[in-house]
């Protein structure tokens, strides 16, 4: 059986020629397959390439919204541990305008024996700003871990510099930095002096400092009261404990104004000039005692 064929004309609108073209059944379908395919792919292809499109657009989205969410966060958490940083070091610095001293305490803080100043104030600062330059210069990824070790570093060594601090101003506190009373005026120096009843050479434990009788004595630290009575040849007598192995002991009073194991103030009044004991006038005799040894009063009082 002869397949069923196909004519196909082509006409030329200009000159009116007209061209023939015959082609079988089966030819036809083949052509008809190969021109679907070359319209049909690129279609497909386009569709195709459209909904890949979407779905990673839609990705890309779904990832700026977590990254977006992640950096707000990452803002947020570092500008908390940021705040903390600068409220510590504000503190510290707080810490370090409260234990400023007067001329005169800082004077005789600075001439008591090394030994005893770092045993009541421990070690020295550290500074903490290179780290802070580290965590702002650096990059991002390393700006929280920089940040909260830094953080955790400030806060040990705040309870350093309190310890510090607190002991700096304890020391500071026990150290006898003023005149128990004025005027001033020095009758007898600390060390070898003629003894003022005998004429023979003797050791001078502390200063006389000549007042009138009644005038006020007071204490030169904060401390505790020792003792407050009458005791041989100091004749009624103070002697005031303040911490460290430091004592104060005053002697030849007419008269109380503390009692014993009364917590006292510097500046607080202890007792009255007078002449009791083994002396030869009115006056106060006045020792600083460390670890039970006296030393000069002068060594920690500005001269008269």
């Amino acid at each position: 059986m002869r397949s069923t064929r196909y004519s196909i004309l082509i006409a030329n609108r200009k000159t009116g020629a007209v061209r023939r073209f015959t082609i079988s059944r089966r030819v036809g379908a083949l052509a008809l397959i190969i021109g679907v395919g070359v319209f049909v792919t690129p279609l497909l292809m386009g569709l195709g390439a459209r909904t890949a499109s979407e779905a990673e657009l839609a990705g890309l989205r779904l990832t700026n919204d977590i990254l977006r969410l992640e950096n707000e966060s990452y803002r947020e958490a570092t500008g908390e541990l940021t705040g903390q940083v600068a409220s510590l070091q504000s503190v510290l610095t707080q810490l370090s305008e409260v234990a400023q001293l007067d001329p005169t305490t800082k004077a005789a803080l600075e001439k008591l024996p090394t030994v005893l100043r770092s045993r009541a104030m421990g070690g020295g600062t550290s500074r903490v700003d290179p780290a802070l330059t580290r965590a702002i210069n650096g990059s991002p990824e390393s700006t929280f871990g920089i940040l909260s070790d830094l953080l955790g570093v400030i806060e040990d060594r705040l309870a350093s510099v309190r310890t510090k601090i607190e002991g700096h101003q304890a020391l500071a506190r026990a150290t006898p930095s003023i005149w128990p009373l004025i005027p001033r005026w020095l009758t007898s120096g600390f060390g070898m002096r003629p003894d003022p009843f005998t004429g023979r050479p003797d050791f001078h434990s502390g200063l006389d400092i000549s007042a009138d009788h009644g005038t006020p004595v007071k204490a030169t630290a904060d401390g505790k009261v020792e003792m407050a009575e009458y005791f041989g040849n100091y004749g009624n007598a103070v002697v005031i404990t303040h911490g460290f192995g430091i004592a104060t002991r005053f002697g030849h009073l007419s008269r109380f104004a503390v009692r014993a194991g009364q917590q006292i103030k510097r500046g607080d009044v202890i007792g009255f000039v007078g002449s009791t004991g083994r002396a030869t006038n009115t006056h106060l005799h006045y020792e600083i005692l460390l670890n039970g040894q006296p030393i000069n009063p002068l060594r920690l009082l500005a001269r008269p």
